[in-house]
């Protein structure tokens, strides 16, 4: 399994203008809560558990394979995702379908005006691996900006320079 410094370093490379860094931090979200939703669609049971619920949590737990204090933020962050999923499923179809459809497709939008700043093609077309990623980059990008994890940020750009 890649470190997650590996992981961030091949997402880095496709991100480094500040205008797609910054259409990523409303395309990824707006796109991670349109697949739960419909993931949220899918019931497991009577419980209340849904599709989305178990993909979240596999995720968490890769994430907390690479770093436990990101996981702890993802955690935070997906149970937000996952209440406002609780919200959506109360929508009539007609409304949620077109929720799904803005966010996603909206999503999508923003994120390869980002790309156009960029110049340069999204990261999960060479690794589609790297939607897995996204989020946690994002996440790592607020602990970089408040002074949290040097260490894990300067290993980041240490390997997004050693293959360029």
């Amino acid at each position: 399994m890649k470190s997650l410094a590996q992981q961030m370093s091949f997402y880095q490379r496709y991100h480094r203008s500040p205008k797609n860094r910054l259409t990523h931090f409303f395309g990824v979200p707006m796109i991670v809560l349109a697949v739960m939703q419909v993931f949220s669609w899918v019931p497991l049971g009577p419980s209340g558990l849904n599709a989305a619920h178990v993909i979240v949590l596999v995720l968490l737990m890769y994430y907390f394979l690479l770093d436990v204090p990101l996981a702890l933020a993802m955690t935070t962050f997906f149970a937000v995702l996952l209440a406002v999923t609780q919200h959506l499923a109360k929508l009539s179809w007609p409304w949620a379908l077109t929720v799904f459809g803005v966010l996603f497709v909206g999503g999508w939008i923003v994120q390869l005006i980002g790309h156009h700043f960029e110049g340069r093609k999204p990261a999960l077309l060479d690794n589609i691996f790297q939607i897995f990623i996204a989020p946690m980059f994002l996440m790592a990008e607020v602990f970089f900006h408040f002074g949290y994890k040097p260490g894990l940020k300067r290993r980041v750009q240490e390997l997004s320079m050693q293959s360029v």
